[in-house]
C-alpha cells in the first residue's frame, strides 16, 4: 500500500498546531480503509480498538436504547474525529457509526491514543475541544427533546444538519447526503408518520422540498423562526 501524505490532514482542524514532522509521524501509523454505504465503521458494545478520522463522505452515529429503539445522535462531516472512546476512558464503543454514503476513513489503534494526546498537546487539546462541543450539544438535545414541541425539534434538527453539510442548489439549501424521513424521525424521538406529515405541511407552506432521501431547506430564515417558537405570520 502507498505511503500516505500528511497533506490529508494537515488542513484539518484536529491537526492544527503541528508542525511537518508531528504529522508525518501520526499518518506513517494510520491505516486507509473504505467502508461502503450502510456497513459500520465500528458497533456499539464492542471492544474500541481504533479511533478514526473521516477523510470522504458521511456517517451517522447510531446509539441502541434499552428498549431496542435506535437513536441518530450525531451525522459525521469530513475532517472529524470518531471512535474516541479512549478519550472517555471507555474500552468499548457507546455508539456505532455506520456509512451514510461510501467512505474513506484513517485508523489509528486505541492504544495510541494517550501517546499521540500526550506527544502533540495540541492534538489532545482539539479533540477534547470536539468532546466538549459533542457533549454540549448531547446536553442541549435532552433538553430539546424533554421541553420542545415536536415541530420545533424537527425544524432544528434539518437546520442543524444545513449548517452542518447544506450546499447551495435552484431549490434553497440541500442537506448533502441521503436523509430518508425514518433517519429525522430517530434524530428527533419521533414517530415516522409524525416527521412525514410534517414535512407534507411545510412542503405546502414552501418551507421546504423533500424527495427520496434528499432533503431541501427552501426558506431557512422561516424555518428558523418555526424553531425558535416564532409565529411565521407574524414574525413575532
Amino acid at each position: 500500500m502507498n505511503r500516505l501524505d500528511r497533506s490529508l490532514i494537515a488542513d484539518l482542524p484536529s491537526f492544527q498546531g503541528l508542525n511537518p514532522a508531528e504529522l508525518d509521524r501520526m499518518i506513517g501509523q494510520a491505516r486507509a480503509l473504505r467502508i461502503a454505504k450502510e456497513q459500520p465503521v465500528f458497533e456499539q458494545e464492542l471492544d474500541a480498538h481504533s479511533f478514526f478520522l473521516l477523510l470522504d463522505g458521511h456517517v451517522r452515529v447510531v446509539k441502541a436504547t434499552p428498549e431496542g429503539e435506535d437513536v441518530i445522535v450525531r451525522y459525521i462531516s469530513p475532517g472529524e474525529l470518531m471512535g474516541i472512546a479512549s478519550a472517555l476512558g471507555l474500552t468499548a464503543y457507546p455508539a456505532s457509526a455506520v456509512a451514510v454514503t461510501d467512505c474513506v476513513v484513517l485508523a489509528w489503534p486505541s492504544s495510541l491514543w494517550s501517546e499521540f494526546a500526550s506527544s502533540y498537546p495540541s492534538f489532545g487539546a482539539n479533540a477534547y475541544k470536539t468532546i466538549g462541543s459533542r457533549l454540549q450539544d448531547a446536553h442541549a438535545r435532552v433538553i430539546e427533546m424533554s421541553t420542545e414541541q415536536v415541530d420545533r425539534r424537527v425544524a432544528h434538527a434539518l437546520l442543524k444538519l444545513v449548517k452542518q453539510t447544506g450546499r447551495k442548489t435552484e431549490e434553497g439549501l440541500l442537506i448533502d447526503f441521503p436523509l430518508s424521513r425514518q433517519d429525522i424521525a430517530e434524530m428527533t424521538g419521533t414517530r415516522l408518520h409524525t416527521v412525514s406529515r410534517l414535512l407534507s405541511a411545510w412542503e405546502e407552506k414552501g418551507l421546504v422540498r423533500s424527495g427520496r432521501q434528499k432533503v431541501t431547506v427552501v426558506e431557512p430564515h422561516r424555518l428558523l423562526m418555526l424553531a425558535e417558537g416564532r409565529d411565521l405570520k407574524t414574525g413575532g
